[in-house]
């Protein structure tokens, strides 16, 4: 099951990019539609609404249908949705396409990660999970920084032709080595027990550090090119390899994390958390001094994808027998905190607050997830349940 697996960490590849490519091309598509940063910044809060109101919906409505087929149909839109953004001649429309986009990319993360584990033995399901979620990583590493060169190069709508035809060729390799069985188990079960599931505390308090960690992490990455170019000093061309550094940091962070996951997962998940809230501080000292900086971009990368694989196989988990909405609030959960981070920044920013300050948020949202992540493991202890507080 090796090239089915592939197949779908080309489409999480893809998907990936073009959450996060817009960072790297901000000021640039800003420019060229005559709007403000802090305006353009919208783009990835109208993207991360979409992933968070219409990816659980869509994945809902789609219950019953065969895996294969839907996610060939949510890479088709997913193309088109690009093309459609490349060719946007005003803001409106831009925003509008990326909500179309947005959409498919939260059914896709719902249901991918349940299709995955069903390819594999049981003892294997980890790594399926990881693999998905080295979509996300490996795309900051390549996607994300060729993106953002490409758009430097050409202009950021030929980012937006580049990452439709990533999208076209990973629904190719679907549509040729995904079974048609793939993930038939999940379109059984009872629509109450899934939404019952969200009711189990290892998976609502898990939800919630999810949602805290992504405010914490877009109320900055949001703005990064700009605080890279206006605090730190650097030019457009420097960008890219700063974001390489952060795509690094963060694959090494995601497998990272999944190791720490099966040896002790409630602990490691406190203690990343606690980092996390350290790498900002870090970010805010050494953001005017290029090279120390870089450092510190891959140091925080590692640790803003090494707390994913713990949340979501704690959550998947604690609600293995009704996966299909719980999986789905997963990429929704993460997209409402990326909604509400890159909201917080632009709104300080708009108040006069420079860029250099935006961690300031990052600090207090992950000092909080710690603190739920530390009463959640409390609650697992005392109930007994060992499996869920990953002792």
């Amino acid at each position: 099951m090796f090239l089915p697996l592939i197949a779908l960490f080309l489409a999480a590849f893809a998907f990936g990019t073009a959450e996060f490519v817009i960072a790297g091309v901000l000021p640039d598509v800003a420019a060229g539609l005559d709007i403000s940063v802090p305006i353009a910044g919208y783009l990835v809060t109208a993207y991360a609404i979409g992933i968070a109101v219409g990816g659980p919906a869509l994945t809902l409505a789609t219950k019953k249908f065969s895996r294969k087929a839907l996610i060939i149909a949510l890479g088709t839109v997913f193309t088109l949705g690009h093309a459609l953004c490349a060719l946007a001649p005003s803001f409106e429309l831009l925003l509008v396409a990326r909500v179309l986009v947005a959409v498919v990319h939260g059914v896709y993360f719902g249901i991918a990660p349940v299709v995955a584990v069903n390819l594999v033995p049981v003892e294997k399901r980890g790594f399926a999970v990881a693999l998905i979620l080295s979509g996300l990583t490996v795309s900051n590493i390549l996607g994300v920084p060729g993106g953002t060169a490409i758009g430097t190069a050409f202009g950021w709508r030929a980012t937006f032709w580049a990452v439709g035809a990533m999208g076209f060729l990973a629904t190719l390799g679907i549509a040729l080595f995904l079974p048609k069985s793939a993930g038939a188990q999940s379109t059984g079960g009872s629509l109450l027990r899934e939404i019952k599931a969200l009711g189990r505390q290892a998976v609502s308090t898990s939800l919630l550090i999810a949602m805290l960690v992504m405010v914490g992490q877009y109320s900055l990455f949001t703005y990064i090119a700009p605080l890279l170019l206006e605090v730190t000093g650097l030019d457009n061309t420097s960008i890219p390899w700063v974001l390489l550094l952060y795509g690094v940091g963060s694959t090494i962070g995601v497998f990272i994390g999944g190791r720490l996951a099966d040896w002790k997962l409630m602990p490691s998940l406190i203690a990343i958390l606690s980092a996390q809230a350290l790498a900002f501080v870090l970010v805010y000292f050494v953001s005017p001094y290029p090279l120390v900086m870089a450092i510190a971009v891959l140091f925080w990368g590692g640790l803003n994808f090494a707390f994913g694989s713990p949340v979501q196989s704690r959550i998947l988990a604690a609600a293995s027998d009704a996966p299909n909405f719980v999986s789905a609030l997963i990429p929704s959960c993460f997209n409402i905190g990326i909604a509400i981070g890159a909201v917080l920044g632009s709104s300080l920013l708009e108040a006069g607050v420079g860029y250099r300050n935006l961690p300031f948020i990052g600090v207090g949202a992950m000092i909080l997830a710690a603190l739920v992540a530390t009463f959640s493991y409390r609650l697992d202890l005392r109930s007994g349940r060992p499996a869920m507080a990953g002792k």
